[in-house]
């Protein structure tokens, strides 16, 4: 008879996370008893199960240990978790999102053998599989390997939690003895690892996610305050417009030459622009990085940041977002369009699948 030991979750440096109780015995382990923090002990934890278990005679008749039965203590289910703590817990859930969203192939064959360092053939059994599951909004990652399962999730909201869980030791050629338990703590701990050493974003989202609350956001620079420069405000969309018109002048521009430009974009007289207005557009965009002023000089240039900034915000606004949202609305786009085919034909499949819970129901 095996008796497993449940609802112990270990992280790397060996402490248990959760309180240590047996499944089919359910015996009270003195404190001494319970593993130290340097590491699972296998004589300590078999001395410990062997004390619980006199207390259930029943378990154990004196006549059956005299003909020299014993119990054994065996590996059923072994999950072995990896905790890394995020200084900035929003910012790490949108990095978890995006590394989902590029590491999709991360369950097949040829990733798979580099998570488990296992040679996949084909008479390796399946299935071989990457699965997103979401809780609410939260998504998690979930790998299969045989009868082994990966999970990475953002933990609690403030961390990123890596969860190998070994349901059979014989996936990896391992007897389910106690004895073994050190052997599969290092398969586990270094497949948590070797996920993380595999999976690749192109960007660096937390870095371009601080950077667009940046602008978006009103800004202090010492003692000066600056609004922001909210995407979608037209006022931002006319200014950066404008100052691509000035990105090859090698002398710059001046108050008088942005406010023709910008009033011709909000469809106003120059005349109806203040020169008091004009600077204070200056002043936030020199504040924001977006220009900078020539010394010296009551003049100004766009900066690299400025220009790449404009470029994106400016393409992004006019061919995908605006041209996107007229395109999904029946009342605003043409029938034939791909795209607003596309999102009728998702609206009838939910409304399908809508009626058909309401009948099954």
């Amino acid at each position: 008879m095996d008796t497993n030991t449940s609802n112990n979750n270990w992280n790397e440096r060996g402490s248990p996370t959760k309180p240590w109780r047996t499944a089919s015995c359910r015996a009270r382990i003195p404190k001494p008893c319970k593993p130290s923090v340097t590491g699972y002990r296998r004589r300590r934890s078999t001395h410990c199960f062997a004390s619980g278990c006199n207390n259930y005679p029943t378990l154990s008749p004196p006549r059956d240990r005299q003909a020299g039965y014993r119990y054994q203590l065996s590996i059923l289910q072994l999950e072995l978790s990896l905790t890394q703590v995020l200084d900035q817990p929003v910012s790490g859930r949108i990095f978890f999102e995006d590394v989902i969203r590029e590491n999709l192939d991360i369950g097949r064959p040829k990733q798979v053998q580099l998570i488990f360092d296992r040679r996949v053939t084909k008479a390796t059994p399946g299935p071989f599989r990457t699965r997103v599951i979401t809780d609410g909004v939260i998504p998690s990652l979930h790998i299969d390997y045989k009868g082994t399962r990966i999970k990475q999730y953002h933990k609690e909201g403030r961390a990123l939690g890596t969860e190998t869980t070994i349901n059979n030791t014989y996936d990896f050629y391992i007897g389910k003895n106690l004895r073994n338990l050190p052997a599969l703590r290092r398969i586990g701990f270094q497949a948590n690892r070797r996920l993380l050493q595999v999976q690749r974003i192109s960007h660096d989202c937390i870095l371009a996610e601080e950077a667009f609350q940046k602008i978006n956001r009103p800004l202090q620079v010492t003692s000066q305050r600056a609004s922001a420069l909210r995407f979608a405000d037209p006022k931002v969309q006319a200014l950066w417009r404008a100052l691509l018109l000035f990105q090859l002048l090698p002398t710059g521009f001046s108050n008088r030459h942005l406010r023709q430009h910008f009033a011709s974009l909000l469809g106003q007289p120059p005349d109806s622009l203040t020169h008091g207005q004009m600077t204070y557009h200056l002043r936030r965009l020199r504040l924001h990085g977006i220009v900078e002023r020539i010394p010296q000089t009551h003049r100004y240039r766009i900066t690299h940041l400025g220009l790449r900034t404009a470029w994106f915000c400016t393409r992004t606004y006019s061919r995908i977002l605006r041209p996107g949202l007229g395109s999904i609305r029946p009342e605003l786009s043409p029938p034939n369009s791909s795209l607003r085919r596309s999102f009728d034909k998702l609206d009838q499949q939910v409304t399908s699948w809508i009626q058909h819970a309401k009948l099954a129901a």
